[in-house]
């Protein structure tokens, strides 16, 4: 999950205990329980911000609070596990078995870029991001850091292999990955999520996010393209 806070900069990673079930690999897997249990914390934040205890995460998991601290250890643990669940549900972009081609490459982009759109445009992020603004700068949370490396960070580790692997094939060209990736941020996320974050109600549908991640990729292409 982007979250909305901007990827130029990244804190120090940010991660759960060591000994929590979520460990710092976004791909490592969670039992059905435990996703139950953030999702839960999911909606507890839809309706109430990231105000909630640990007991009441018990309460609506239907789970003992000495269960949630073994499997996430104290609440930051909690919260990272919960925003790395939801970033997790962005899809991998997927590299072709054969060699890159700037067609395989336009694809894979844009099915990251759909994917990632669709997540941090639900319910669910926005409230998560709403919640992480809302104390940014304030030391009363640290769910703003938490996002921050959790979301647009871990989606820069994701997505700047293929950016690499595009510039090694010819079909890229620029000096840095990282302001390659800002581009593709800017052109994907544009303001879609800040309009969402304020409080604009008309969440863009599957056929406006295809075509939006279509248009964001041609145009990255258009900037970085070669040959």
């Amino acid at each position: 999950m982007n979250l909305t806070l901007t990827p130029d900069t990244a804190p120090k990673q940010t991660a759960a205990p060591a000994d929590a079930a979520f460990g710092a690999s976004v791909g490592e897997e969670l039992s059905e329980r435990q996703q139950e249990v953030l999702d839960a914390v999911l909606k507890l934040m839809v309706a109430e911000g990231d105000g909630f205890s640990v007991a009441a995460v018990a309460r609506a998991a239907s789970c003992s609070k000495e269960t949630l601290y073994k499997w996430f250890g104290d609440r930051d643990g909690l919260l990272t596990a919960t925003v790395r669940w939801q970033a997790s549900k962005v899809r991998m972009p997927k590299f072709p078995q054969q060699q890159l081609t700037r067609d395989s490459l336009q694809s894979a982009l844009t099915g990251f870029a759909e994917s990632w759109l669709t997540v941090i445009t639900g319910d669910l992020s926005i409230a998560l991001n709403r919640a992480a603004v809302s104390h940014a700068g304030s030391g009363k949370s640290r769910l703003g850091e938490i996002v921050l490396t959790n979301g647009p960070f871990a989606m820069k580790q994701r997505i700047e292999p293929l950016l690499e692997a595009g510039r090694a094939a010819g079909l890229l060209g620029f000096e840095d990955v990282a302001d390659a990736f800002r581009s593709f941020f800017g052109l994907v996320v544009a303001d879609t999520q800040i309009r969402l974050l304020l409080g604009e109600g008309n969440h863009p549908g599957e056929a406006e996010i295809t075509t939006i991640s279509a248009r964001a990729v041609t145009k990255f292409l258009s900037l970085h393209g070669r040959g």
